[in-house]
C-alpha cells in the first residue's frame, strides 16, 4: 500500500472503515509516544528544580507563552494534513497585529488609542482577523487555483506580509494599544484565575479538533492529504477545500496577531522571525505527517508544548538557552524518523 491509499473516500465524503481504523491506530500511537516524551521532560525538570518548575506560576506562564503559537499551529495542522505547508503565518501574524493596531490608532482621538472603548477594540479585532484571512485566501488561491507549490507561494507571502507591515508603520512598532484590551485579553483572568489568552487558545483548539475529527470538513482534509486526485474523483471539491484551509489558517494567524498585540502592548515587528518554523515543528513533533493524510490537533497541542517546556525548563534550571534549539531539533528529527517508521508499519498493515 502506498501513501496514496491511506484513506478511501466515498462519494459522500466518508472513509472506508478498515482504512480509517488503521489511521486511528497510527495517530493514537504517535500521540501516546510524544505525550510520554512531554511528561518525561516535565518530570526531569521537576527533579532538577523541585522548588521552581512544578509550580502554579510556572504553569500559568507556560500556558500564556504558548497560547499564540498554539492558535497558529491549529491552522498549520490542517495545512500539513493536506500535504501542504505555510511559511507565512509568522509574518501574517505581524501584519495582522499592525493592521489592527493602526485601525485602532486612526479611529482614536489624537491618534492615541490608550483610552479607546470596546467599539474601537472590536474594529481592531475585525481588521486584524480579516487582514490575516486575506493573506490566507491569497495563498489558497495561488496553491489551489494557480497550482503553484505551497512552499513557493507561502515563502513569497512571508516576505510580502512583512514588507507590507513595515510600509504601514515605517518600520517602527506601534507602541500604544487600548488599556481595556491589555487589561482584559492581555492580562485578564476568569474561571478561577485562568488567563483569558489561554481560554481563547483553548476554544480555538477544541473547535479545531472537533472540526477535524467529527465533521465532513475534517474528513475531506484527510482525504485530500492522502490522495488529492482520488478525492477529486470521489466528488470532493478539492480546489475549494484547499482555499478554505488556507483561509482558515490566515484567519487564525490574524487572531494570533491580535492576541500578541493585547499581551505585549506593541506590534513586535522583529519578534516573530521563527514563529512559522516553531508552528511547523510543533505540528510535526505532534505526529502530523509532512506527507499528508495523518495528524491530529491533540498531537499538535502536545507537540507545541515540547519546545515551550524545554525553553522554560532550561531557563529555570539555568541551562544556557542556546541548548534549546538544539534540543528541539533533536526531538524534531526523532519525530520525522518515527513518522517514517509508522508509515512503513501502516504500509505493512
Amino acid at each position: 500500500m502506498s501513501n496514496t491509499e491511506t484513506v478511501t473516500v466515498d462519494g459522500n465524503g466518508g472513509t472506508d472503515v478498515p482504512e480509517r481504523t488503521v489511521l486511528q491506530r497510527v495517530m493514537g500511537a504517535s500521540t501516546l509516544w510524544i505525550g510520554v516524551v512531554l511528561v518525561g521532560m516535565c518530570i526531569a525538570f521537576s527533579i532538577v528544580r523541585p522548588n521552581a518548575f512544578p509550580t502554579v506560576t510556572t504553569l500559568q506562564t507556560l500556558l500564556i507563552e504558548t497560547s499564540v503559537l498554539l492558535v497558529l499551529s491549529v491552522g498549520m495542522t490542517y495545512v500539513i494534513i493536506t500535504s501542504g505547508i505555510d511559511l507565512s503565518v509568522g509574518m501574517v501574524l505581524i501584519f495582522s497585529g499592525v493592521a489592527g493596531a493602526k485601525a485602532m490608532e486612526w479611529l482614536s482621538p489624537d491618534q492615541n488609542p490608550s483610552g479607546a472603548g470596546w467599539g474601537i477594540i472590536g474594529v481592531g479585532l475585525l481588521v486584524a482577523v480579516v487582514g490575516g484571512g486575506l493573506w490566507g485566501l491569497l495563498n489558497g488561491f495561488l496553491v489551489a487555483k494557480a497550482k503553484i507549490p505551497p512552499l513557493i507561494v507561502t515563502l513569497g507571502s512571508l516576505g510580502a506580509a512583512l514588507g507590507s507591515a513595515q510600509l504601514i508603520t515605517g518600520g517602527v512598532d506601534v507602541r500604544y494599544v487600548p488599556e481595556k484590551l491589555r487589561d482584559s485579553l492581555g492580562f485578564g483572568t476568569s474561571l478561577g484565575g485562568v488567563p483569558n489568552l489561554v481560554l481563547v487558545a483553548a476554544v480555538v483548539t477544541v473547535l479545531g479538533a472537533w472540526a477535524l475529527h467529527a465533521t465532513r470538513f475534517g474528513r475531506y482534509t484527510y482525504a485530500i492529504g492522502s490522495n488529492a486526485e482520488a478525492a477529486r474523483r470521489s466528488g470532493i471539491p478539492v480546489t475549494r477545500h484547499l482555499m478554505l484551509v488556507y483561509l482558515m489558517t490566515g484567519l487564525l494567524a490574524g487572531l494570533a496577531g491580535f492576541m500578541n498585540l493585547a499581551y505585549f502592548g506593541t506590534t513586535t515587528i522583529s519578534g516573530h522571525a521563527t514563529d512559522n518554523l516553531d508552528a511547523i515543528a510543533g505540528v510535526v513533533i505532534g505526529g502530523t505527517s509532512l506527507f499528508g493524510g495523518i495528524g491530529s490537533v491533540v498531537g499538535t497541542v502536545i507537540g507545541v508544548f515540547i519546545p515551550s517546556v524545554l525553553r522554560k525548563g532550561f531557563i529555570i534550571a539555568e541551562v544556557p538557552v542556546f541548548w534549546q534549539p538544539i534540543a528541539v531539533s533533536v526531538v524534531l528529527v526523532a519525530a520525522v524518523w518515527f513518522d517514517q517508521r509508522r508509515r512503513a508499519a501502516r504500509d505493512r498493515a
